[in-house]
């Protein structure tokens, strides 16, 4: 069975480095690194969470 062009990816914290949600994404129409601002919970504020290989 195919796989197909979905990857599985983390999501770390840019402040604390935790890692704290996962999702996918397209890795096809999206090859750079993924950004989004996400509540953390050990910072317990919103910041900015890249992917995390």
């Amino acid at each position: 069975m195919a796989k197909g062009a979905r990857d599985n990816i983390i999501l770390q914290c840019t402040e604390c480095k935790e890692r704290n949600y996962v999702t996918t994404k397209n890795k096809k129409a999206t090859p750079n690194r993924l950004e989004f601002n996400k509540f953390c919970r050990r910072c317990r504020c919103h910041r900015l969470h890249r992917e995390n290989k």
